[in-house]
């Protein structure tokens, strides 16, 4: 990992298209649209335009072809007890079915254009870097089941193009190789996404700390991929400084697809938005000071000295003869050490507040 020489090897912002992303800026929302077009070009337009109106930044989609994806035979020769193992098919028939076809990219690009929105995808070989590079994808994402492909990794980074790397189901070891493979090409844009690559997810696998891990290690920006149900990850991550939230989203859950059932319906991603753009504003800043609602609080709730009794001129002053109360309209308490053991000037009456002034 990176010494103490290299803290800045990462910029605080990068920017994907016309919006800058990371430190002091709005979270970058993306909605993962993976399969769930079912094959429709018509129901990807819907699903772009549900999602910007849900309040997504980007909806992105794969662009794979099942047969640079998997090994039929390979699969064959697995017995799967995971997600993958309960779709009732050969695993690369689904990825087949799953295939977004890539003379539809630049028509869905330019509706996402249209509706004022953004397009981007995740590319599974070369040819599919190429074809989002000719587009002008903002940025590439890159997923976690990639992370130990070197050489594609050090192509996407050779491009100059904005990177969003997730990195589930892997080490720690494994991420900094990668993050020092895209360095190599003196291609800094990059953010780093923790995940669970499970559909969908626990919340309590979630590791949401290991933001702080990329954080320290590679002083990076970071973020979340989430397949977990509800919000309660992705709130907690970008508590811890996530600058980049991605979610798989859904016109309904109950369609038939491999991702239809981890995902977010537009109702519930309006809900997150809502909700991250709240904490955001509740976040704040990092400078402790009384701020203008605790104006009048800062007076109401803090004491001040007051004459516990009537004080006659010319009495000491003893601790039996003051006390500290409410509201803070004179002296703090701390300087009551400055009154004690000395003349009243003038007769000062019972529960009146007690200044310097009348003391000598």
């Amino acid at each position: 990992m990176k010494n103490t020489s290299q803290l800045r090897s990462f910029p605080r912002e990068i920017k994907f298209g016309s919006k800058m992303v990371g430190q002091n800026h709005p979270v970058y929302i993306i909605a993962d649209i993976g399969a769930n077009f079912d094959g429709s070009l018509k129901k990807a337009k819907s699903l772009a335009l549900a999602a910007k109106q849900s309040g997504a930044d980007v909806v992105k989609f794969q662009t794979f072809n099942a047969q640079k994806i998997v090994s039929a035979k390979g699969f064959a020769s697995m017995r799967l007890t995971g997600v993958h193992g309960s779709w009732g098919k050969p695993i690369n028939e689904v990825f087949k079915e799953a295939e977004f076809p890539r003379k539809w990219h630049k028509e869905l690009f330019d509706y996402c254009k249209k509706i004022n929105t953004t397009f981007t995808s995740s590319p599974y070989d070369f040819d599919a870097v190429d074809l989002l590079v000719q587009l002008g994808v903002d940025f590439i994402k890159i997923g976690s089941g990639d992370i130990t492909w070197l050489e594609m990794l050090k192509f996407i980074a050779q491009k100059g193009i904005p990177m969003v790397l997730a990195t589930g189901a892997s080490t720690l070891a494994e991420v900094d190789e990668a993050v020092q493979t895209i360095l190599s090409t003196r291609n800094n844009k990059l953010c780093l996404l923790q995940c669970i690559t499970n559909y969908p997810s626990k919340v309590e696998s979630a590791n949401i700390n290991v933001l702080k891990t990329y954080q320290t290690a590679f002083d990076i920006i970071t973020g979340y991929s989430d397949h977990s149900p509800g919000d309660t990850v992705v709130l907690g991550a970008i508590a811890q400084g996530a600058k980049v939230i991605e979610k798989h989203f859904t016109l309904n859950k109950k369609d038939r697809g491999p991702d239809h059932p981890h995902s977010m319906e537009p109702g519930e991603f309006s809900s997150m938005v809502k909700k991250i753009r709240l904490l955001e504003k509740a976040l704040g800043s990092s400078k402790k000071e009384v701020v203008a609602e605790e104006s009048e609080t800062v007076i109401v709730q803090r004491r001040s000295i007051y004459a516990r009794k009537a004080i006659p001129k010319g009495k000491k002053i003893t601790k039996k003869d003051l006390i500290e109360l409410r509201p803070a309209l004179g002296l703090p308490p701390k300087y009551g050490q400055f009154i004690l053991g000395r003349k009243a000037k003038i007769t000062i009456q019972e529960g009146n507040l007690i200044n310097l002034n009348m003391v000598c």
